[in-house]
């Protein structure tokens, strides 16, 4: 059975990553690890790994499946429980069959040590390196991003002084969306590409130094938010503390703006703004743009819900609670055969009959990607009662392919790409439709420092995709920096 059977409508981001280095070793870094992987599980729902470092000696564990599944009891009393550097991820894979091999970290051994490596994102030269790189005698054991980068990096270190000096030299010939995460022997380096497609931020508890996807997970074992890492900065830690390499930095920045929409968590502050109040204002947004004579508002669980607030507090309609999620069941959630898996949204989530019966509905949700699941939400709504359905997404119309993490690889299966906002009432069976236009979504992250990416809405990329073949679709991007076209 193929993976995009049994899939859900909702988008897919790559990975999470964190980091621990507490010199001190008052810390317990991997139970501090444990618990930051579990604030990063929404990043990542099929696969997850830890390395720990003791004195120079990486362990690791990693597995398919769920934290919680994956680090038992057992496992986790396996691990050193005195190290001084903590390494974990959780992964999403982009397509096909999880495989046990693409878990990460990846830890590799070499002529000059041993190290753990940890990515989210995706590269545009992937393939191509992989086949210079093969061409050199190289031997690849999995089809993943993160083998090729672990193998760039190696090749430079056997030449560099340091591994933050190979990680440099990797960097430069590294294209796409990177927030990376390395530990060697002795130190913990952290990069982050210099368009800053995908989030990285730095924290601090007590001594220890914390590197994370996002700030809940800094959070979550009681640390403090330092910063965010910015777009092409490089942070080197290791027993003398923080040093920073921003040599690269500078220049417009492209922040993949649906981490506001949907994959980062509503309690996350990303590059200056906070998640929960991007959403309340594109729904705020969507109010303005798109109002509407309802009785109630309510939100698709989870990442409908602040946006639905918003929409709320904008029109003046009431705001409800209109479904309860099934929360044992992940969004991997697997079905044998077809007409079970078409039953999947009914057995995750249940109308609330008492909210929505004999009311004029405004269901507020993320997005509309292929639209099959939108459909099914609908009909719920309709079976508990609802006398008339809204739909509002707080996303634009997805009509290009990602190339930068996320699992749209082609426009085939974009609803919005085959059909009119007419048209999509009619399949998915609303009295109304609106998407949040791209000006609305460019606005919703007030503070945020940098410039978003808006490709998968526009077909215009920050950077030149053409190199890319991570996606079924041939790369006919309209560059919104000029500058990249000459660069590439």
């Amino acid at each position: 059975m193929e993976m995009e059977e049994y899939r859900s409508e909702k988008l897919h981001e790559e990975c999470g990553v964190f980091a621990v280095y507490d010199k001190s070793l008052q810390e317990n870094v991997v139970a501090d690890a444990y618990h930051a992987l579990y604030a990063l599980q929404h990043r990542g729902q099929e696969s997850c790994g830890m390395a720990v470092n003791d004195d120079g000696v990486i362990s690791y564990h990693r597995d398919l499946g769920l934290v919680n599944d994956v680090f038992t009891k057992d496992v986790m009393l396996s691990l050193p429980q005195h190290g001084k550097m903590a390494l974990g991820h959780c992964r999403y894979a982009k397509a096909g069959i999880p495989r046990r091999s693409e878990a990460q970290p990846l830890v590799i051994r070499h002529i000059k040590g041993s190290m753990a490596l940890g990515f989210n994102g995706a590269l545009l030269n992937g393939s191509e390196l992989r086949r210079k790189y093969e061409l050199e005698g190289a031997i690849f054991h999995t089809g993943t991003d993160a083998e090729v980068i672990a193998y760039a990096i190696t090749r430079h270190r056997l030449k560099c002084s340091s591994i933050e000096e190979a990680v440099s030299h990797a960097m430069d010939e590294l294209e796409g969306a990177i927030s990376l995460v390395v530990m060697s022997a002795r130190k913990i380096i952290a990069a982050r590409d210099r368009k800053g497609f995908r989030p990285l931020c730095l924290g601090r508890k007590g001594d220890a130094w914390i590197v994370a996807s996002e700030s809940c997970a800094i959070h979550s074992i009681n640390g403090e938010f330092e910063r965010d890492i910015r777009p092409g900065e490089i942070i080197v830690i290791d027993q003398d503390g923080v040093r920073s390499d921003e040599s690269r930095c500078g220049g417009k920045s492209g922040l993949c703006v649906f981490e506001f929409v949907y994959f980062a968590r509503p309690d996350s502050v990303v590059d200056g703004a906070s998640v929960h109040v991007a959403r309340r204002r594109a729904g705020a947004f969507l109010a303005l743009e798109h109002p509407v004579q309802a009785d109630v508002v309510i939100g698709a669980p989870d990442s409908g819900l602040d946006a639905a607030l918003g929409f709320a507090q904008q029109s003046g309609i009431p705001y409800g609670i209109g479904f309860l999620k099934n929360k044992y069941i992940g969004r991997t959630f697997i079905q044998p055969d077809q007409k079970l898996r078409e039953n999947t949204v009914r057995i995750k989530l249940n109308p609330i009959a008492a909210t929505v019966k004999g009311k004029r509905v405004v269901l507020v949700d993320d997005s509309i990607v292929r639209g099959t699941t939108s459909k099914q939400i609908v009909q719920l709504l309709r079976d508990a009662g609802a006398t008339e359905v809204h739909f509002r997404s707080s996303s634009p119309k997805f009509l290009y392919p990602c190339y930068f993490g996320t699992d749209v690889d082609s426009r085939e299966n974009l609803i919005a790409v085959n059909h009119s906002t007419e048209e999509i009432e009619k399949i998915i069976g609303v009295d109304s439709l609106g998407f949040l236009s791209i000006e609305g979504v460019k606005k919703i992250a007030e503070g945020c420092g940098l410039d978003f990416c808006v490709g998968c809405f526009t077909g215009e990329y920050p950077v030149d995709c053409s190199k890319c073949e991570n996606v079924k679709d041939k790369c006919e991007c309209k560059l919104t920096d000029k500058n990249e076209s000459e660069k590439a």
